[in-house]
């Protein structure tokens, strides 16, 4: 087996193979977003009512099963992603890319606030031909309104997903860093203590 590449029963995949992830109930759909530090970015999703599920992890990179020190490194090429599962009949794709966009400085290449690197850089990465269309139309609407700084923002297929560790999942609901629990309340509009 290639370096790189994991078995599932006689098939062979890569970090680099579509995400083909099963979700968790017919009619739903996935979404994949990179908008700096996944906490803060992850916690925004978990309050949009139509979002059922998220997830924070790692995606777009080369290496199999990253782990967080691994893509600190900045060697794998993995972006900090939030999967988001939701429903299309309740939140439309475009309320996800206008949070998304609403999020993050989608101008600064490789970093948001106080962190750098690659795994830092703005995404969407798109599941379908629909969502392929969407955030390209809606990055340039967005970039209509900066005015002397180009939008950095890659617009890509979405690649495996890889879950990050649960210490990660839903970090600012659970607590984060200093004990201090955040709503993930559907319609909740208190300030994120954290930009990401």
């Amino acid at each position: 087996m290639s370096s790189g590449a994991t078995a599932m029963g006689n098939r062979t995949t890569s970090p680099q193979d579509p995400d083909m992830d099963l979700k968790d109930r017919p009619g739903l759909e996935f979404a994949q977003f990179a908008a700096g530090c996944f906490w803060g970015v992850e916690l925004a999703f978990q309050r949009v009512e139509g979002v059922v599920k998220t997830e924070v992890g790692y995606s777009q990179g080369h290496a199999a099963d990253p782990t967080y020190q691994l893509v600190c490194t900045g060697t794998t090429n993995h972006a900090e992603i939030v999967r988001v599962q939701f429903d299309p009949s309740v939140c439309p794709y475009t309320n996800l890319l206008f949070l998304f966009w609403s999020r993050h400085d989608p101008t600064t290449l490789n970093r948001q606030g106080g962190d750098v690197g690659s795994q830092y850089r703005s995404g969407i990465y798109y599941y379908s031909e629909t969502q392929a269309q969407l955030p390209q139309e809606s990055k340039e609407a967005k970039q209509k309104e900066i005015i002397g700084k180009n939008i950095v923002t890659e617009i890509l297929p979405a690649k495996k997903f890889y879950r990050a560790e649960e210490s990660h999942q839903q970090y600012l609901e659970k607590g984060g860093r200093n004990g201090s629990k955040q709503s993930a309340r559907k319609g909740c509009n208190d300030p994120i203590r954290c930009y990401g």
